[in-house]
């Protein structure tokens, strides 16, 4: 806990001494990872899964096979930000049951795979990578960060039957606030972190918002987000099932941000809407809430 204030203080003095430098620090930290990616990584079981890797932007990307997804209509996992490939692992004995084969692996600065940063566009393009790598999936399942980067790469042109996003994250923007929020980081620093991110990564924040990619994608999506989510608010799960226009919300209440990706109700509500049931709300756009409930 004192490591955490005495970065905070850093930050917060370095905004009136060394404004440029900050921000670059602040930069940095926002996409590295918890090294624990990697521990975690190693130390769970992979449960019969055939390790492979891909090359994807010159860097090793691992991945993780159960099954055989060029004979059987495989789910496809992305997983979320400081997670790895295997935390699909409880939803492997149902999906298998179901007749599926399933495909995850760890994004770049995570798990197994190369690299030390990770950026939205750069989930968005390896999990697109993947998916043309093993053909179009009967279902992708992204998490958190994981399911921003599956509505970006099915608005890019991935191919995907349906959508499963469990606590997905719809606005960059406010994620980037959040982060300098609980950091301490001024507005100074946050306006100089988006342009400077802008500047390298090449693509505008904007572009990556869910109410700009979603519209445009014809394949059916069920949404799962939690009332007590505090990592990403449950509006911004509302925000995917409001503008998507052929999906669903399924709301739960107590499960959070990270127990609900493993939870046994969702898994078996997310096998119903695989089988073509309806499953959770229709969720209905309006003028005076673009982005959901006030």
């Amino acid at each position: 806990m004192l490591k955490l204030y005495g970065l905070r203080l850093g930050f917060v003095v370095g905004a009136w001494f060394a404004p440029d430098a900050t921000m670059h620090r602040v930069a940095r930290l926002f996409c590295t990872p918890f090294a624990s990616t990697r521990s975690r990584a190693l130390a769970a079981p992979t449960h019969g899964a055939r390790e492979e890797s891909l090359e994807v932007d010159g860097q090793r990307i691992a991945t993780y096979v159960w099954g055989d997804p060029q004979r059987q209509p495989y789910v496809l996992f992305a997983h979320g930000w400081s997670s790895h490939g295997t935390r699909i692992a409880k939803w492997l004995p149902a999906l298998s049951a179901a007749g599926y084969a399933v495909v995850a692996f760890d994004q770049p600065a995570h798990g197994k795979s190369a690299g030390r940063l990770a950026t939205l566009p750069d989930f968005t393009r390896h999990l697109f990578a993947v998916g043309e790598h093993y053909g179009p999936a009967a279902v992708v399942i992204g998490h958190s960060l994981g399911g921003a980067a599956a509505l970006l790469a099915m608005a890019r042109g991935m191919r995907a039957e349906r959508a499963v996003l469990i606590a997905p994250a719809a606005d960059p923007v406010a994620a980037v606030k959040r982060f300098a929020r609980f950091l301490w980081v001024g507005e100074d620093i946050c306006r100089r972190l988006f342009a400077y991110y802008e500047a390298h990564i090449g693509i505008s924040f904007d572009s990556q918002q869910a109410h700009r990619n979603a519209p445009g994608i014809a394949s059916p999506a069920l949404i799962v987000h939690d009332l007590d989510d505090r990592e990403v608010p449950w509006a911004e799960g509302e925000r995917y099932a409001r503008y998507w226009p052929d999906s669903r919300l399924l709301s739960t209440q107590g499960l959070g941000h990270n127990r609900i990706a493993d939870d046994g109700s969702v898994i078996v509500a997310a096998l119903r809407f695989l089988h073509g049931e309806q499953v959770g709300d229709k969720v209905v756009s309006s003028e005076n809430l673009p982005y959901g409930f006030a």
